[in-house]
């Protein structure tokens, strides 16, 4: 079976196993206070050119969006995302759970649309009985989105204006972030996010790393007291160092991006071979997310050799399902994948 279903099915890149090997028998303060939380930390805020951000290493991206939120809501509060986000559709109701209503918008091709922001902000606050609703506290939007699609500066910075014009935290999801970095059709870079968001982080679990998130928080109010939070979620590791010796790894050189344009360049030529084949698309993705609409009669032969994610019934007799690269996808696999597609065609 070639698994195509997901992009953090492997550990971890064999460079990121080394570093954890190297380091395995040293003795360092838990909790993410050790010497090489500490150097990924400055590495962090040199790529982000931010060098008063703070920056937090929690171990999953479930528990990073759900106590990020919970720290920057108040109890009235909610949090506004698209109707695909994934706070809104893929993480149990776990920023529900905490006491605070995700306030899903329609999305437009996987986005927020700052308009749209807007105007339900307006609308809320025009409403003469608004302290009796859900009041709008901050934006949750992830790069890549949910369906692969992407944000470039002109949408990230309307969303910041929208945000500031309301009082509303603006919080970026990168657990693919690598990907959205790679990708040809990209125009964002660390330091452009870090000073247009008020947090985001960097993705590990599904770029290369055997798990964790690496949290940059930029705005200063933002910050005091944040490790509470953590440790009350239960985001914080005992044994920190193994998220710091890992996103050490990944960044202080260029294997983080070689991870990503590795996923990017596998996902295009997937792309193309299907293309080629004349199959069409229920979104068109410039990330490692590939989303093609095949025969229902061509799934149920294919899913014997490949596993892949079914998404949306497109009509009575084709699906959209995913097919997901990553870090450590073989050329070879999607080439199997497309020509298998095409002889069952």
């Amino acid at each position: 079976m070639i698994r195509f279903n997901s992009d953090y099915l492997e550990g971890a890149h064999p460079v990121i196993m080394a570093h954890l090997l190297e380091t395995n028998l040293e003795q360092t303060p838990g909790y993410g206070e050790d010497a090489h939380c500490e150097n990924a930390r400055a590495v962090i805020r040199r790529l982000c050119a931010a060098p008063d951000a703070d920056v937090h290493f929690l171990v999953g991206g479930t528990q990073t969006n759900f106590t990020f939120l919970a720290a920057v809501l108040k109890p009235w509060q909610g949090v506004i995302s698209a109707d695909s986000g994934h706070i809104a559709v893929h993480e149990t109701g776990a920023v529900e759970a905490t006491g605070h209503k995700v306030i899903a918008l329609p999305a437009i091709n996987g986005k927020l649309d700052a308009t749209m922001v807007d105007d339900y902000c307006d609308l809320h606050f025009a409403d003469e009985s608004h302290e009796h609703m859900v009041m709008p506290g901050a934006v949750y939007i992830s790069n890549p989105t949910e369906v692969g699609t992407l944000y470039n500066r002109e949408e990230l910075s309307a969303l910041r204006e929208v945000c500031d014009r309301w009082g509303l935290t603006l919080f970026l999801d990168g657990a693919r972030l690598g990907y959205g970095l790679a990708s040809p059709e990209n125009d964002l870079d660390l330091p452009f996010i870090a000073r247009t968001t008020d947090a985001f982080y960097i993705g590990g679990t599904k770029q290369g790393l055997l798990f964790g998130e690496a949290l940059v928080i930029t705005r200063e109010d933002l910050q005091p007291d944040f490790r509470y939070i953590i440790k009350q979620k239960g985001g914080m590791l005992a044994k920190g160092r193994l998220l710091g010796v890992q996103f050490e790894a990944a960044l202080e050189g260029d294997l983080y991006m070689e991870m990503s344009r590795h996923a990017i360049d596998l996902a295009m030529r997937l792309k193309e071979g299907l293309n080629d084949l004349g199959v069409s698309f229920m979104i068109d993705s410039p990330t490692n997310q590939q989303f093609p609409i095949l025969p229902d009669s061509l799934l149920e032969d294919l899913r014997h050799r490949f596993s892949y994610a079914t998404i949306q019934r497109i009509d009575p007799t084709h699906t959209a399902v995913r097919f997901c690269t990553s870090w450590a996808t073989r050329g070879e696999d999607v080439e199997s994948l497309i020509d298998a597609i095409g002889e069952l065609l």
